[in-house]
């Protein structure tokens, strides 16, 4: 069986964060996979199903992000799962908006839902990093992360979302290459293309050669002084 946890806060409040975006994931491979519909269990929310013919188990822990690796402990526990064996989905300030990477172990980044995680179930789980970039300053951090993704943001979020459902089957398979890329192809479908280059006019000739006029051919004397010297110097060469 295999775990797979998004990470979140629980209530309507929180629903739309940018830290939310591992609660939206699994979410949306709940909808478009048929999964069980969600129920209470393991201080979080579950739902059943199958991808690529194995067993999954969804998980939303309901505990708040700085708890959630209780939730998903309990989890492990109660079905015997590896770390190996469980996937996590959770936002990445360091990421470029859309931008996904998958990785194994590592340091929590000053995220505390990472940071439980390691302290309740080890490192060596496998983590789907889901950039909502960063603010720029630190002073906004913490704004933008519980700020709710706006409306322009939606252009990459739904094709994200869409490509994580449809595409989680390689995660089931440990494909973690495939997986990104198919979730960047899908991503990048919905950039607008770069403006192709304007034409620029020929520059204007500043230095145009004006064709110089031809001297009149000189007509040599057939006869007369002038024609004997010619004749002498030349000889009779037409």
């Amino acid at each position: 069986m295999l775990l797979l946890v998004g990470l979140g806060n629980p209530g309507p409040k929180y629903e739309n964060n940018r830290h939310n975006v591992g609660f939206l994931a699994v979410d949306a491979i709940a909808r478009r996979r048929s999964f069980s519909p969600w129920s209470k269990k393991f201080q979080g929310l579950i739902a059943e199903g199958r991808l690529n013919d194995e067993k999954v188990l969804l998980l939303k822990p309901q505990t708040f992000m700085n708890l959630s690796g209780q939730s998903v402990g309990e989890a492990m526990r109660f079905h015997k799962i590896p770390a190996s064996d469980v996937v996590v989905l959770y936002d990445e300030l360091d990421l470029a908006p859309g931008k996904v990477r998958v990785k194994v172990g590592g340091s929590a980044g000053g995220h505390n839902g990472i940071r439980s995680m390691d302290a309740h179930c080890g490192k060596d789980y496998r983590r789907v990093r889901i950039g909502i970039g960063h603010p720029g300053v630190k002073e906004m951090v913490m704004p933008h992360v519980l700020g709710d993704f706006s409306k322009a943001d939606q252009v990459w979020l739904d094709p994200l979302l869409d490509s994580i459902a449809s595409d989680a089957d390689y995660l089931v398979r440990g494909d973690d290459n495939g997986f990104m890329n198919k979730v960047t192809l899908a991503v990048r479908g919905t950039e607008p293309e770069a403006p192709a280059p304007k034409k620029s006019a020929p520059k204007a000739q500043s230095h145009i050669r004006q064709a110089r006029p031809q001297a009149p051919a000189i007509k040599a004397p057939e006869s007369g002084p002038m024609a004997d010297m010619l004749r002498k110097l030349f000889g009779n060469k037409g």
